[in-house]
Order: structure tokens, then sequence, then C-alpha cells
């Protein structure tokens, strides 16, 4: 059963029982009230039975408290589920992008890495994070596109670069 509906359940039985615990200690209170409460075994009884609807109350209340976490506060079984899918698939990314990396040299190392830090990066940014020439990083753009692993779009006097969906 989903969190949610559980602890919809649970508040709904929680009121339910409150309501009645409550018409009980009315109940008990004006019998308590019309045997003015003499050391009689009578009077124990209901002395008793106050302290067990008391003991109830705390029950109730606990069960009304664990209704409103599942309600509100309680993440359901498929949103842990999703989240663990995200890390799966995040860490299979970054070790397929480390398996490409160790088939580069140095410089196409910063290129690629400048790239995944801030996709859409200038060639003109990327010269100077990278800390090579224009030429060396065209030549390396270039060799990306062919390989697939890069597109560049026209911005300006100069090209965006991105990496492309299948890496």
């Amino acid at each position: 059963m989903e969190n949610k509906k559980l602890g919809f359940v649970i508040l709904s039985f929680s009121v339910v029982a409150t309501i009645l615990a409550l018409g009980f200690m009315g109940t008990l209170g004006r019998q308590t009230a019309a045997l003015q409460c003499y050391p009689t075994s009578e009077c124990q009884r209901v002395g008793s039975l106050i302290g067990m609807s008391h003991i109830a109350v705390g029950l109730i209340s606990f069960i009304g408290a664990l209704g409103i976490y599942l309600l509100f506060f309680s993440t359901s079984e498929e949103a842990i589920l999703n989240r663990l899918e995200e890390e799966k698939n995040m860490k299979l990314d970054q070790d397929k992008f480390q398996l490409v990396l160790k088939a580069m040299d140095e410089n196409e190392q910063k290129v690629i890495k400048a790239i995944k830090e801030q996709d859409g990066i200038t060639q003109s940014t990327l010269k100077f994070r990278t800390d090579l020439s224009k030429a060396k990083v065209s030549q390396i753009l270039t060799d990306f596109e062919k390989k697939n692993l890069v597109k560049r779009e026209l911005k300006g006097k100069t090209y965006a670069v991105h990496l492309t969906e299948n890496f």
C-alpha cells in the first residue's frame, strides 16, 4: 500500500478512536461525579478505567502522529527507487566518461573536461581555460566532431561547443 494512503487510513482510524476514547472518558467522569467516589470497590474500578483511558489516549496520539508522518513526510518506495536509478545512471555516465578519457592525450582531456564542466562553452573561452592555442583547440574540436563527441554551433564570431547526446 502506498505510504500516503496508509497514512490517511491510520489518521482516520486515530480520529475515530479519539472520538470513542473521549466519549468513554466523559462517561467515566459522569460516573465518578455520580458516585462521589468514596473508597469503595466501585470507585476503584472507575479510577483504574480512567488510568487505562489515559494510556489509550497516548496510544491513539502515537498512531495519529504515525499517520501524519506517513501522509505528509514519508517518501514512497517509488521515489526511493527513482533516486537510486538516477544515481546508478550518473555513476555509469561517469564511468563511461572516464573510459573515454583514458583513450585521449592530455590536451584532449583538458578540452573535453572543460566542455563537460560548462556545456555551451565558446571556443575562445575554451582556449583560455585549457591554456592551449586557438589552432590546437580548433584541431581537437574538429577531431571530436569527426568522432561525434561534440557539436559546434555558431555564436557570434566564435562557436559554442556542446557534448553530443551519445557521450
